[in-house]
């Protein structure tokens, strides 16, 4: 294993030390911040993890594609629609 010393503020380290408590290590408290960092919702890695899962699904994304429009245009219609009878009374 290699060693690599680094720097860090007085505030950091207290920071640390106080997540480290006795029975880790601060590598293990570095390493366990990234762990929850991965799997954090949203986060790049958690995104990462659905590329190609929809790959092989057979789904015509033309078709989606048309469909969501098509559900769109209607939201958007009706939502006119609403404001005008708002406005009218």
């Amino acid at each position: 294993m290699v060693n690599i010393n680094i720097s860090l503020t007085e505030e950091a380290y207290r920071f640390l030390k106080t997540l480290k408590g006795k029975d880790k290590s601060f590598s293990d408290v570095v390493i366990e911040m990234k762990e929850n960092e991965c799997n954090r919702k949203g986060s790049k890695e958690a995104i990462m993890k659905f590329f190609g899962c929809l790959k092989d699904k057979n789904i015509d994304w033309d078709e989606k594609e048309k469909g969501m429009k098509k559900f769109r245009e209607g939201f958007n219609k009706n939502l006119r629609e609403r404001r005008n009878d708002r406005a009218r009374h």
